[in-house]
């Protein structure tokens, strides 16, 4: 061994420190990939394609009415409320204001099946429970006066929000099955009204300051996450904001929405960022296929 030329032994040391380098630069990306999951789109298959993207923010209702419109006429402008099975084309709306319209405050309920038969989609919190409520009966249900002129519908009169809790997820069930059949829709958006911070920051949020303070994510029937976004924020009290995707086919089954840095309570102010929701927006709910 004493024996070899110098260059020789040279180029087995280089060697062995490349060889190191790149075990160490493996190590450190394995690291990165798991700092922040929410930002990065793993699992997904390398025939996966990203949706289309539709979002809007601003003080009134007209900044976002245009991209609203559009995301309607991306999944199919025929809207098929209520109609009791699976139909080949179009969406489905909830606006949470009843027919007839009504302010009334519905009491929180976990989970929460209105539409499940009649539009497919089912919902349910880790808190107390889902409510219906105009702002003045969100004030009376949080205890808080401020929330009265803190937050504007977008469909009159109503906003749907949680109770105990800031997360709202959605399932998705074939129409007229009773929640019976599971099913994927091809895009799912909402509106928000009063998200205020655009750099996630307050006391509550553990997402740290990336982002803003609301964040939708997407996922497949496996549970795996398709897509995830903060939604864009309009400052000021009142304003609104939108974010929706469609994919080109069926994926979507379930969607968890992240509604401000804390629960519905406190003060909307610089620390707490209270957001409520108002009409969802989805495709046309289809069975799953074995």
């Amino acid at each position: 061994m004493n024996d070899l030329p110098k260059f020789t032994w040279r180029w087995l040391a280089s060697l062995s420190f490349a060889i190191i380098a790149m075990v160490l630069a493996v190590h450190v990306k394995a690291q990165d990939a798991t700092i922040d999951p929410v930002a990065i789109q793993d699992n997904t298959t390398i025939d996966f394609a990203a949706p289309a993207v539709f979002q809007a923010a601003g003080p009134n209702i007209a900044s976002i009415q245009g991209t609203v419109a559009d995301f309607r006429h991306a999944l199919g402008d025929q809207i098929n409320n209520n109609v009791l099975n699976e139909v080949g084309a179009g969406h489905r709306e909830i606006n949470w204001d009843g027919n007839p319209l009504t302010d009334a405050t519905t009491p929180p309920v976990n989970p929460f099946n209105t539409f499940l038969n009649t539009r497919g989609a089912q919902f349910t919190t880790p808190g107390v429970g889902l409510s219906q409520a105009a702002p003045l009966g969100l004030a009376a249900l949080f205890g808080n006066t401020s929330y009265a002129t803190a937050f504007r519908p977008f469909s009159n009169a109503r906003l749907f929000t949680p109770v105990g809790s800031n997360i709202t997820d959605t399932a998705f069930f074939v129409a007229g099955s009773g929640g019976g059949t599971r099913a994927v829709v091809t895009g799912f958006g909402a509106v928000f009204t009063d998200v205020d911070q655009p750099d996630g920051s307050g006391p509550g949020n553990k997402r740290g300051n990336r982002g803003a303070s609301t964040l939708i994510q997407y996922f497949g029937a496996d549970g795996r996450l398709l897509f995830s976004s903060f939604v864009p924020a309009a400052p000021g009290d009142g304003g609104f904001s939108f974010f929706g995707i469609k994919f080109n086919d069926p994926r979507i089954a379930a969607v968890r929405i992240i509604g401000g840095n804390v629960a519905p309570g406190p003060d909307d102010d610089k620390a707490n960022d209270i957001v409520m929701m108002d009409d969802f927006i989805y495709g046309e709910p289809h069975h799953l296929t074995p």
